[in-house]
């Protein structure tokens, strides 16, 4: 994209009002051009942002730029007043191809006016007030209280961004699903992502998730705390019910939902009530100092290869044994595959894969079959085996190896023959 972006809006209104015989004020329709000096406060992932005039505290729709060149449309949580970050929780173009931006669709539709809601939700409603579109059904890798994911006519999922610096899709899901929520890593030689967390199960074993809805209210009515999580109901059943994930001992409305960069499902909330450092991670869902998960079940944790064990990355796994971890841990190099031909192994004893604990593999079959069918697979780069019970765990990726006290739980990584 260009530096000069035109929002679409004045178009869509325009085509509204001659399909409907509706009368668009001329105060209502507007054109806002990216262009102008750049904010000076420090907002996320250090990039340069413009402010457009459409604001309702504590969000801020603005223009801004992780790569030169390239700006989102984003929408901005927090104030320069607290002295503390502010973050973006919700990008609507962040996936930018060089053709159209980013577009709403709501030609035709009756389109009278554009609304910032004190919830963050940005909307475009008729003549009768109802919302022809809304952000809320188009979230990106965030959730803001009273946002939901719905199995029918709306988001199912939330992407996590490709980095800090790079704004586009990443490969790490949240996903509603069946009576769960879940958490997916996608790899580039994988055909379905990987699952590396699921959630218990909700309700009463009957029907499916028809929404899964992030709510923040007081808790037993009072105001010492508030509760934070999730209302869920099921369809075909009349299970409805809440998950409380946090109980932050103030008022906690201006809270994210975010599946970070690293994999890692975290809320950030804004507390309103202080001038300086108002962030607060009330949530964290791979954190060392609970026990909810383990950090070691993230995908990368430890980098394309590396041991983890009690949430630290304690060693890499090469040919002579389990040398000391660094950053510069990596996958032996293959060469072009040959069918098995050119592939050999060595042995991590005590290991399990990152997805080990909701797949443990095919079989029963012998480690020898195991092995071969690793080798003919050239899209597998290592392979997990279980004595007791003969599964065979073959892996696309191998990424974080989860240190385990059964010995008979063991990891064999191809290198070449």
């Amino acid at each position: 994209m260009a530096p000069s972006f035109f929002l679409p809006f004045l178009i869509t209104f325009l085509t509204s009002s001659i399909a409907t015989k509706a009368i668009v004020p001329p105060s209502k329709t507007f054109k806002y051009v990216n262009q102008g000096s750049l904010g000076e406060y420090f907002v996320e992932y250090s990039t340069d942002y413009r402010t457009l005039d459409i604001v309702k505290y504590p969000f801020t729709l603005c223009f801004y730029n992780a790569t030169p060149n390239a700006f989102i449309l984003g929408l901005r949580m927090g104030h320069r007043r607290s002295e503390s970050v502010m973050r973006w929780v919700w990008d609507a173009n962040r996936d930018v191809d060089g053709t159209v931006a980013w577009q709403t669709n709501t030609a035709n539709k009756g389109v009278l006016g554009l609304d910032l809601l004190p919830n963050g939700n940005l909307v475009l409603y008729d003549s009768k007030g109802k919302y022809v579109w809304q952000s809320f059904n188009h979230p990106s890798d965030t959730l803001l209280v009273g946002q939901a994911l719905k199995a029918s006519g709306g988001p199912t999922r939330l992407v996590s961004r490709l980095s800090i610096t790079e704004p586009a899709s990443g490969p790490y899901t949240f996903v509603m699903e069946q009576r769960h929520w879940a958490m997916y890593y996608q790899t580039k030689d994988s055909q379905k992502p990987l699952l590396y967390y699921k959630s218990n199960e909700f309700g009463n074993g009957k029907g499916t998730l028809a929404y899964l809805s992030f709510y923040c209210e007081p808790e037993y009515g009072g105001t010492f705390a508030f509760e934070l999580g999730f209302r869920f109901n099921l369809s075909n059943s009349n299970s409805f019910g809440t998950n409380i994930l946090s109980r932050p001992k103030y008022n906690s409305t201006y809270t994210m939902l975010r599946v970070d960069t690293n994999g890692n499902l975290r809320m950030y909330t804004y507390n309103t009530n202080v001038d300086w450092g108002a962030w607060e991670v009330t949530y964290e869902l791979f954190d060392r100092d609970n026990d909810r998960a383990s950090e070691c079940q993230l995908p990368k944790r430890c980098g394309s290869l590396g041991v983890c064990d009690h949430d630290q990355c304690v060693a890499c796994p090469r040919p002579q044994g389990l040398l000391g971890w660094s950053t510069a841990c990596t996958e032996p190099m293959l060469p072009p595959c040959k069918g098995g031909s050119n592939a050999d192994y060595y042995k991590v004893d005590g290991v399990e894969h990152f997805t080990s604990a909701y797949n443990e593999g095919s079989g029963p079959m012998k480690l020898a079959q195991c092995r071969d069918e690793c080798s003919k697979n050239c899209k597998c780069l290592g392979f997990f085996y279980r004595m007791e019970s003969s599964k065979c765990l073959m892996v696309p990726e191998l990424g974080t190896l989860i240190k385990v006290s059964d010995p008979s739980h063991v990891g064999y990584i191809k290198i070449s023959k």
